[in-house]
C-alpha cells in the first residue's frame, strides 16, 4: 500500500450519500488516496510523503 513515509497516511474507503426524494440512495464505496509526492528527507534519501508533511518540513527549515 502506498503510504506517507513520515506520518503513515494511506488510502481510506469513503462513500457519499445522495438524497433522492426524501431517502438516501446507497452509493458504492470509493477509495480515496492521499496526495503523495516524492521528496528528500533529512538524510537526503528520496521518499514518498504527503503534501501536508512536505509543507510542515518546509516551515521547519525556515
Amino acid at each position: 500500500m502506498r503510504q506517507c513515509a513520515i506520518c503513515g497516511k494511506g488510502s481510506i474507503l469513503r462513500s457519499s450519500r445522495n438524497k433522492l426524494r426524501g431517502k438516501y440512495n446507497p452509493t458504492p464505496l470509493k477509495r480515496k488516496y492521499p496526495n503523495l509526492q516524492y521528496t528528500r528527507d533529512a538524510n537526503g534519501k528520496r521518499v514518498l510523503a504527503c503534501a501536508k508533511c512536505i509543507k510542515a518540513q518546509a516551515k521547519k527549515t525556515k
